[in-house]
C-alpha cells in the first residue's frame, strides 16, 4: 500500500465563538492510501484544545502512513489497527481511510460493513456561536426556514445574563426548535445549579458539558438533581471514562476525533446500552470527508451533532447532506464522500 498526505486551510464562514476561544480557521491533513488503483481518505484537523498543531498531525500522520506499507492489504491492515500511543484524532483518521478502501474494494458502503441493515439518516443540530441577541435571533430564523429541527447554542458568555438573553431571542425566533445548550465546561457547579432551572423554563432539551472539566463526580452529581438531560462531553473522552458515568450523566458527547475512531465509538456505544445514558454524537469542525465517518453511526445516536461542514464558507468534500437539517450515509461504496470538482484531480 502506498499512503500520501495533504495539508489544506479550512476557513469558517463566519468566526466561531465559544466560552474558552473564538475560531476562523483550521487546518485539515488527508491521508490517501492507496492500493490496487482504488483510493481510500481521511481527515485529521488541528485543535489548539487537544493539543495537535499542523506540524502534528503531519508528522504523526507520516507515521502512521509508514506502518501502513508493512501490511500486505487495507483489510490486514485495519485488522492490526490497535492502540499505538497516537492520539484518537490520528488514530481515527487512518482507519477512516482504511474503511474507506476497504468498503471500496468490497464494493460496499462503510456502514454496511458495520452491520447497518438501513442506510443512516439522522436529523443534525446546528451551532449558533456566542453572539450578539439580534445575529441569534436572525440566525434562528433562517435555520429553521432552511429545515433545521435542532438548534444548538454556545453559551459561557462573562456575563451569564446575556447568555440567557441569546436563548430566549432564539426561542422566540424559533418556537418550535428543540434547543440543545453547550457551556464548554465554562460554568462552575454553583453557576449551573442557578442557570439550569432557568434554561429548563425556557423549553432547552438537555445541556452538555455546563462545569468545569476534571471533575466527572461533580458532573455526576449534577446529572443527578439537574431539570434538565446533562450529556458529558469533555469528560467522556475514553472507553474508561464512560464506563464511569454510565447510568450517571443523561447522555455523553462521543467524537470520533477524541475517541479513536468508528470502531471506538461502537465499543462505547455498546458500553452505555441499558444503562439509561445515551449517545451524542458530536464533531470538531472539519470537511464533510472528517464527518462522513460519523454519518456511518448518525441513526444510532439520540442527538446528532454533525454540523461541522456546515459551518464552512467552502467545504471541499460532499456527499453527506446537511444542509436541510439533515445529515444521511450514502449507498455507495466507501464512506460515500467525493471531492469536489476544483480538487478532484488530487483527491479522487
Amino acid at each position: 500500500m502506498k499512503a500520501t498526505l495533504r495539508t489544506v486551510r479550512l476557513d469558517l464562514a463566519e468566526p466561531l465563538r465559544i466560552s474558552r476561544s473564538t475560531m476562523s480557521t483550521r487546518d485539515a491533513v488527508w491521508l490517501t492510501v492507496e492500493h490496487d488503483g482504488l483510493r481510500g481518505h481521511g481527515e485529521a484537523v488541528t485543535s489548539v484544545y487537544y493539543g495537535l498543531d499542523t506540524a502534528t498531525l503531519e508528522r504523526l500522520l507520516s507515521a502512521g502512513a509508514a506502518r501502513l506499507a508493512r501490511f500486505p492489504s487495507p483489510e490486514s491492515a485495519l485488522e492490526a489497527q490497535a492502540e499505538d500511543g497516537a492520539p484518537p484524532a490520528v488514530t481515527a483518521a487512518v482507519e477512516a481511510a482504511l474503511l474507506d478502501l476497504v468498503g471500496k474494494r468490497a464494493g460496499l458502503p462503510v456502514h454496511r460493513l458495520l452491520g447497518a441493515t438501513t442506510t443512516p439518516v439522522a436529523t443534525t443540530a446546528r451551532t449558533i456561536g456566542i453572539t450578539s441577541a439580534l445575529r441569534a435571533a436572525a440566525a434562528a430564523r433562517r435555520l429553521t426556514a432552511c429545515g433545521f429541527q435542532v438548534i444548538k447554542v454556545k453559551v459561557g458568555a462573562a456575563d451569564p445574563e446575556d447568555d440567557v438573553e441569546r436563548v430566549r431571542v432564539i426561542r422566540d425566533a424559533a418556537p418550535s426548535a428543540r434547543l440543545l445548550l453547550d457551556p464548554n465546561g465554562a460554568w462552575s457547579v454553583p453557576q449551573a445549579e442557578r442557570l439550569l432551572s432557568r434554561y429548563a423554563e425556557l423549553g432547552v432539551e438537555a445541556v452538555e458539558q455546563p462545569t468545569t472539566p476534571g471533575d466527572p463526580e461533580a458532573l455526576a452529581a449534577l446529572a443527578e438533581r439537574s431539570p434538565l438531560p446533562v450529556i458529558a462531553d469533555e469528560d467522556a473522552v475514553s472507553l474508561a471514562d464512560v464506563r464511569r458515568l454510565a447510568g450517571r450523566v443523561h447522555g455523553v458527547n462521543v467524537k470520533l476525533a477524541k475517541c479513536g475512531g468508528v470502531r471506538a465509538a461502537l465499543r462505547i456505544t455498546e458500553s452505555i446500552e441499558g444503562s439509561g445514558t445515551a449517545l451524542m454524537l458530536g464533531c470538531l469542525t472539519a470537511s464533510s470527508l472528517g464527518l462522513a465517518p460519523a454519518v456511518q453511526l448518525a441513526d444510532r445516536a439520540r442527538w446528532a451533532d454533525l454540523d461541522g461542514h456546515l459551518l464552512l464558507a467552502h467545504d471541499p468534500w460532499q456527499g453527506i447532506g446537511g444542509a436541510d437539517g439533515f445529515v444521511r450515509a450514502a449507498d455507495v461504496p466507501g464512506l460515500g464522500v467525493r471531492p469536489r470538482e476544483v480538487n478532484r484531480a488530487d483527491v479522487a
